[in-house]
Parts: C-alpha cells; structure tokens; sequence
C-alpha cells in the first residue's frame, strides 16, 4: 500500500503519525507542497516536535495505544457514513460473508475465535470466507448480513467509541472528534487523505496489527491507489527498502517469496503447489521462483535435479532466526560465531546488555563496519573485564555509499543508483567485494566435496566482471533484474533473447529453466541494447515535470516503473476516473490495444493492472492483483487476529480497558536465564512511567556515522531524556541537571531535558507520565567531545516482540527517573 512520496502533494489531508519533519526531512518537502495546494496536516505524536509545528492539528498519543486510535476512527468512519461506499462494496472484501462461526474480540472479551489458552495460539479454522457451490466468495452488496466482513468490523470496533478512546489513548474527546471529522471527511471521488508511519508504528508487541489498522482506514476511505492516498512506509535508512525486497530476512526469499520449510516442503512440486495461490498475480509463482533458482545456480540449475531446491537451506517449522531469537540463542551457547555486517547490535537492538552478554561468549566475531563500533570493542564495555571475554573479534574497515558503487531503494520502491566519488582509503573494501572475496575461498575449501548438500554452493556463481575480487555492480543489478538463461524464441520462433541478455521485463521469466532472475519485482531495471550495452535504469536522471508529476524518467520504481501500487482503484467499475481532479489512470476503448480488439488502460502511470484488461472483462473490476481475491482486505487473518485488537503493551502503567485480556495474548515473549529479561507487572509502582525512544535529525541509528564526526556529534551537549514541567516539578528536577532512568533490565544515566513538548496524559482518570529518550549514543565516540559518548538507552529495553515479526517494542514500555547519578 505503500504511495509514492511525490504523490503525496495531492493529498487533500495528511496525517503523519511519527516525527516526519525531523527523521525524514527530505520526504518532508512533499507535505510541505501538500500544504501549500491547501491541504491539512494532522500530527498524531506524543511529542511536539517540528512536524507538528507544521501541523495544522497537533494530537498527543499514549504510546502503544495506536490501535485504539485508529479503531476509533474506523469507528467514526462507519457510523457517521463516512466511508466510501462504492470503492468499500466493489474494491474490498467488505460484502464476502465469514463463516458464521467466527467470533469478533468484541464477542470474546478481547481474543477472537479458536484461541488455545495452553498453547497461546489461534486455531484459525472459522477465519475464512463462506463459500458457494463454485468455491467463490459469497457475497452480500448490501452490506447488511451480519456475517460479512462489512458488519463483523462494524461490530468488532464498536467499543471504540469517542469515549473509550480518550480513555486509552489520554487524547480529550473533542480533540479525537476534530481529528476524525477533519479526516474522515476527506475521502469520496473528490478527496483522498495520506498516513505515513515509521518505526513508531512497528516497534511494539502489536507492530503488524497497528499497520493493519491504518491501512484498513484507507481501505474504508477509499485512499489506496488513488493519487494523494495510500499508505507511507518511511523507512529508517536509504535502503532497508531495498533490504527487505532482497529479503535479508530469515523466512522470505528475494521478491516476497515464503523460504521453503524443511518438512512442509519437502520438494519443489510440494513448495510450488502449496505456495502458489489460485488467483491473482502470484499465480506466476513458479516462473519467479525457479528463475531465482536459476540465478542461483546457473547452470547447474536443471529440470533433472528441481532447479537446485534441494541445495536451498530450509528450517523447520517451528524455528525462528530474527534478531531477537538470534541473540537469546547465542547468550545460551547455540551459535559460536556471528559475522555483523554495518549492524551495532550492542547499542542498536532491543535488551542491549543482553545482546552483549551473548556477544561475549562467542568463540568468533567479525566485524564489518566504517568506524570501530561498541559491537567490534564489546569486550570492552563498560563493566565487563576483557580478560573475561573469550570471544576473538575480526574487524574489517568498510566504505560508505560515497565510496563504492551500486544501489539504492527507497520508501517509494524506487531504485536509484549511485557512482563511488572516490576510492576507499587503506584496507576499506565495499561489501559486495568482501562477500565475494569470502565466497570464493569458501568455495576453494569446498572443490573437493562430493556432498550434495554442498553441489549447489559450489556452483553459484560469485565472480561479475573481469575482475573476480571486485565486482561489477551492474551486473549484480543485472543478475537481480534478470536474464536468459539460455536463448529464447517468441510463439512464433522469431528470436527474443539471446543467452545471457537482460529481460525487459519480469513478465518474461518463465517456470522452465530458460531465464533467471535473482528478485523478480526488480525486472526491467536493467535492459540491454542488442550488442550488449547495458541500460541502468536505476541511473535515470530524468526530473518530474508538468507532464509527468511522478518522476517516471528518475529511477526506476519497482514493479515496472509504477509508481502507485494498485492503481486500477483510481477509477471507477467503468474504468472512468472516480473524479477529474483525481484522476490518474482509466480505459480508453479506442487505444490500440490487442490485435483483435482495441482497448487499453492509459493515463499518467503505468498501470499496474492487465492493460488490456476491459472493465467488463473477467475480473476487469478487481484492482488488487495480488491478492487471490483481487480485492482489499478488511478482514485478513493474521497470526493475532483477522482485525487489529487493541492491548496494553507487555508493561503499562494501567490495565486494559478495551477487555479483559491485558496485552497480545499471542506475543512473543522470551524467558532468558540470569535474570536477563525481567519484565515490570501491570501498574507496577516502581517503574510508574511511560518511555519511548526515538531519533534526532543530526544523528543516524545507533550513532556510529554521526558520533564519530565532530560536526555532528557537537551539535547535542549530551545525551537526554525529555521530561515534562510536570513531571520534573513533581521529581525536583532542573533542566541540565543529570538523571538515572531505570527499567527492570537496567538502567542509564542522562541530562534532563525539561520541556513543554511532553505533556501528562490522564487515562481514565489517572495522571500518566511519559518521557522520551533518543537511543544513538554508546561508549564509543570522540574523546574531545565527551558529548559524543553516553549511556545506551537499549540498556532499558525488553526481548519481547510482535507475533508476526518478533520486532521489538521499544516505542513503549516502563520506567522510573531519580534526579542525580544513583
């Protein structure tokens, strides 16, 4: 759902629901430019930071509460008729009927249907759709039956009340029915309304849910494939889109594709056939996933021997390998070594002290980074005794994006690509060279091995370009695109690829073994001229214009260059644009189209979407392609419910008032021994406040490329916490005086930073505090800026984690502040 970022200057309301204007200041511009056409910003923060000097309405928010937030606005959105009608009916699945066993959290005091309290899970047998004789969805278009989707949400949200919310959320009535009726009120075939989110939204035991939420507003608003709608992802650094579409994650593979599991799938029948679905785009499951087979292993790669599957390493079931899991791991002894690549998970992650705890006891640990971090010098952390860690550590100087080749891939899926301005001084290398360096002495180590398991790296092919330790970066890219794997006829034997030529597009990969492409969504990003030159795409340079507002010329947008996801929903059953002012693509039946028939989707993007595809075809009404039935999901089963439930995070200062189930009965909560994980009751008294952590424009993550050079580093005195006028007259605290502020899992010490952009919350009819601390500062730093160096705010944090992708919940947990170094 995620919009392109330019797009958003057409949006008739923003609501931003993390500091946008400070962590994401380039992005900025473009509300900046909404503002300027006249639309509303709407800051949804706990903190009064400059984005909400920006706003035209600042709503402070009890951390971890979003849910509540947003189920009230759905809330509002349905019973004062304010949803899109049209679009929810024909463009949602709100009319498909759910089994009538299913039961709302409304119905179960806050758990849906099917929980196993011994087990702590969901058996998700009655989430599904009613089905007629032909294995469709039923369905009711008037929305009336009280098994649809329509009515089941209605139901579910409606404790979400006005009310309830100021409740929870501490946020006063009037302000919550301002912010909806401002809201709400921008969506039909005129308006469309924009959300953007970033780790504020993820971080938390309900991470996944609370992107649920919002996206389900959308859904209702009408605001999803429309200019000036959808849904924002602003990402945490240039890449970790990019990241994530290659999949550095441990169940997915590159382009979305579920990570084959040892006994579910034992064979590449079983995986394909199970994995597949039945409708939708995904039904070219197969071509993407034996062309990445095939990128993998090259020739090698056959019919005869399943494309390689059986060289894919696969894991069981029930095993995990997240950040949180692989740190509780190796503080038990499970995992001996750990390669850290441009990651400093002794100040950046979730329970720090653990994870440096666990670091220590590694027999190995290489280091690849620009600076030496607190990761590569954990045996000197503060506390510990070097001659106590065991653990040998390899550090490898790295060089940064100025320094090296390649690409970046940003919140908008667009892939851009950027030249090294200088060599790398020294020893420093780029990642890929050091990957392909390690990889071709691994495989030395392994030219021997007549092992099976061992065939497939051995012939995966690590060298690009002439030079095998130094990479060509464009032809990894090309790789990724994709190629012919060997050559390739049209239908009627004229010649179309040459062997080892760049495809145009993905929708040329094939489930043969004739092209391969190491991440499908990435096709086209590369083309190749007939006498081989290569076309980077990425590198276009084109600016947006009159002409053309979404910068089709600058980059390359995945997938095809589209840069709004889903845009079929931009018009009508007809194909006619739902407005004038809100058009952006619609069928023109006089366009060439195909041979036999003229027809086509045009307009100002690429559709994404069957261009030739007439809206009185076949499915030429259902904009949402890849899901298997084509429409938007209102009600979508996840490990933790079908709709977004609000809970209290693991530890809170109050209870539950939404139900009787206190926090996520389904999140992932790890038992660690030596006292390593201890988690504050409900309300505790020791620990009475509310903490979240957060970023600052002049510092990036965990500080290792902002603390080490002085120009950043001396733009903050030191480390601090924000605490309210409140707070510190009730503590005795003065401005720069310094604190200790306390977790069950440690504690930091920091300046007071007193402030008016911290305000008390009263949740339901009690005084709660909450205080903001930033997390970039470690033992590392400059030793002529004392500034640079602080106490590490993840110190405080739990090893606790949303059920769907065990992140952590950092964004709110507990705490307690003394005045003075106690």
């Amino acid at each position: 759902m995620t919009t392109n970022l330019i797009d958003i200057q057409h949006a008739d309301v923003i609501m931003a629901t993390s500091n946008m204007a400070e962590n994401h200041p380039v992005g900025f511009q473009w509300v900046m430019k909404a503002k300027e056409r006249g639309a509303k910003l709407i800051h949804v923060d706990p903190r009064y930071t400059r984005t909400s000097a920006a706003a035209d309405l600042h709503v402070p928010i009890r951390s971890g509460t979003n849910i509540a937030f947003f189920g009230g606005l759905i809330h509002h959105a349905i019973e004062n008729n304010l949803y899109f009608k049209d679009y929810v009916v024909h463009y949602t699945n709100a009319s498909f009927l759910i089994d009538p066993a299913f039961k709302t959290a409304t119905d179960g005091d806050g758990l849906f249907s099917g929980f196993d309290t011994s087990k702590k899970t969901y058996d998700r047998s009655t989430w599904k759709y009613q089905l007629d004789a032909d294995g469709n969805p039923k369905r009711d278009l008037t929305l009336k039956d009280p098994h649809s989707v329509f009515q089941l949400l209605r139901r579910h949200y409606s404790r979400y009340t006005p009310d309830m919310v100021e409740r929870v959320c501490g946020i006063p009535k009037a302000k919550f029915l301002a912010v909806a009726k401002l809201y709400c009120e921008h969506s039909g075939p005129e308006k469309t309304g924009a959300i953007t989110y970033a780790l504020n939204l993820t971080q938390h035991t309900t991470g996944v849910e609370n992107i649920r939420a919002l996206c389900m507003l959308q859904l209702l608003l009408g605001n999803v494939g429309r200019p000036g709608g959808g849904v924002v992802a602003l990402r945490g650094h240039a890449n970790v889109q990019g990241a994530t579409d290659l999949e550095l994650l441990f169940h997915e593979l590159p382009g979305y594709m579920a990570q084959p599991l040892r006994d579910v799938h034992p064979d590449l029948a079983t995986y394909l056939d199970k994995e597949t679905p039945k409708g939708g785009y995904w039904i070219n499951k197969p071509k993407f996933f034996i062309s990445l087979l095939k990128a993998f292993y090259g020739d090698a790669a056959t019919e005869k021997n399943e494309y390689g599957y059986q060289w894919l390493p696969k894991r069981a079931s029930a095993d995990a390998y997240s950040h949180q899991h692989i740190f509780v791991d190796m503080y038990a002894g499970k995992i001996r070594g750990f390669l850290a690549m441009g990651q400093n998970p002794a100040v950046g992650g979730p329970n720090a002290k653990l994870a440096r705890a666990a670091m220590q006891k590694l027999d190995w640990l290489v280091v690849n980074d620009i600076f030496i971090t607190e990761t590569a010098e954990v045996w000197k952390a503060p506390g510990t005794n070097p001659k106590d860690v065991k653990t040998e550590v390899f550090f490898f100087p790295m060089a940064p994006a100025a320094e090296k080749d390649g690409s970046l891939t940003n919140t908008m899926r667009l892939i851009q690509w950027h030249e090294a301005a200088v060599k790398p001084p020294g020893d420093c290398t780029s990642d890929a060279a050091f990957i392909v360096r390690l990889a071709h002495r691994l495989q030395k180590l392994y030219a021997g091995s007549k092992k099976d398991r061992d065939q497939g790296f051995r012939a995966a092919n690590f060298t690009y370009g002439e030079h095998p330790d130094e990479p060509n970066m464009e032809l990894v890219l090309k790789e990724i695109s994709g190629y012919a794997a060997r050559d390739i006829a049209d239908k009627d034997g004229k010649p179309l690829y040459k062997k080892g030529q760049a495809l145009s597009t993905f929708a040329h990969l094939t489930d043969d073994g004739a092209t391969a492409g190491g991440c499908w969504i990435y096709g086209g990003v590369i083309n190749e001229t007939p006498d081989g030159k290569l076309v980077n795409r990425a590198a276009s340079r084109k600016p947006a214009d009159a002409k053309d507002y979404l910068g089709h010329g600058w980059g390359f947008a995945w997938p095809a260059n589209r840069r709004l996801l889903y845009n079929r929903a931009s018009a009508d059953l007809t194909g006619k644009p739902w407005s004038e002012k809100k058009k952006l693509i619609w069928w023109d039946p006089q366009a060439p189209g195909a041979p036999d028939k003229p027809g086509k989707w045009v307009g100002l993007d690429v559709p994404d979407f069957n261009a030739l595809l007439a809206p009185d075809g076949k499915n030429g009404d259902k904009p949402f392609i890849m899901r298997a039935d084509l429409v938007g999901a209102l009600f979508g089963p996840l490990v933790d419910g079908p709709f977004p439930e609000h809970y209290e995070p693991v530890e809170s200062p109050v209870v539950n008032l939404l139900s009787k189930q206190q926090r996520n009965p389904v999140a992932k909560i790890w038992e660690v021994p030596d006292e390593k994980n201890v988690l504050a009751p409900v309300g505790s008294k020791e620990f009475p406040y509310v903490i979240t952590t957060y970023r600052l424009t002049e510092h990036h993550l965990s500080g290792v490329m902002s603390r080490q050079l002085p120009f950043l580093a001396e733009l903050h005195h030191s480390h601090f916490a924000e605490i309210s006028h409140e707070l510190a007259g009730e503590l005795g605290i003065a401005n720069g005086e310094m604190v200790t502020v306390a977790s069950p899992r440690g504690k930091i010490h920091v300046r007071a930073m007193v402030t008016s952009r911290l305000k008390p919350f009263v949740v339901d009819g009690k005084k709660v505090h909450q205080i903001g601390v930033p997390w970039h500062w470690g033992y590392k730093g400059i030793d002529a800026l004392p500034g640079s160096k602080g106490d590490i705010t993840n110190d405080l944090s739990a090893t606790v984690g949303d059920p769907t992708v065990f992140i952590q919940e950092t964004k709110a947990f507990v705490c307690s502040v003394k005045k003075g170094v106690v």
